[in-house]
């Protein structure tokens, strides 16, 4: 299994709740996650997505939890199985 395959999982099963999962680029900021997940009644998270066993780098490492210290829901998914807990958690009131 590939990121890829872990990263079209997670953006239709994000449509399928009624929700998107857009591809995020940041250019001049270096590590930011992959994906902002957003979801009916206002609620967003950010998504990393890595290959299976695969783990985020250092600086990916350091913006993460840069982004969770400021209150943000940060998830590093890989595995399609993790999907619908993330999904889950992002969309809770």
């Amino acid at each position: 299994m590939r990121e890829k395959d872990i990263e079209h999982k997670l953006v239709t099963e994000t449509v399928r709740r009624g929700g998107v999962a857009l591809k995020f680029v940041s250019p001049g900021c270096v590590g930011m996650p992959d994906r902002i997940v957003m979801m009916k009644g206002g609620k967003m998270g950010f998504v990393e997505l890595k290959a299976p066993g695969k783990k985020p780098r250092p600086i990916q490492t350091r913006r993460i939890r840069q982004m969770r210290n400021m209150g943000f829901k940060v998830f590093v998914v890989d595995g399609m199985e993790q999907i619908g807990s993330v999904l889950d958690e992002i969309g809770e009131e």
